[in-house]
């Protein structure tokens, strides 16, 4: 079954991305952007939003999609992600629901980072990489 999700690649003023380091499955430990699936009937921005505060605390202004990528999920679920560029208009990080922690990351940290499968690639494939 598929499995509609959508993501925030939101880089801040410092040229730093902001990443989620997931607290449940899939990828319970890693390091990705926040996200995570559609709720029945919600647009992509919408889902982007809720995500976001959800997840970070922080309100975003959704803009263009960066890339859309499809990863296995749960139970043999494909998840079809669709990724979308955003920036903060409000709020204060802090992680939440099933985010075990929230952070500001510059590209030398980024690469030393465990990231879930794929999200260093498709970020380079995008060109969405902080410099």
């Amino acid at each position: 079954m598929r499995v509609n999700c959508v993501g925030a690649i939101i880089i801040d003023a410092s040229d730093r991305l902001l990443l989620i380091k997931r607290g449940r499955p899939p990828g319970v430990g890693l390091w990705s952007v926040p996200g995570g699936r559609l709720e029945p009937g919600e647009t992509d921005e919408a889902g982007v939003r809720r995500e976001v505060l959800e997840e970070t605390g922080l309100r975003v202004e959704v803009g263009r999609l960066a890339g859309a990528v499809d990863r296995p999920g749960l139970g043999g679920d494909t998840y079809t992600i669709r990724d979308y560029l955003a920036t903060v208009a409000g709020g204060e990080l802090m992680a939440g629901d099933d985010a075990a922690d929230a952070r500001w990351c510059g590209r030398a940290e980024l690469l030393r980072l465990p990231l879930v499968e794929g999200l260093l690639e498709s970020l380079r494939d995008w060109d969405v990489l902080p410099s």
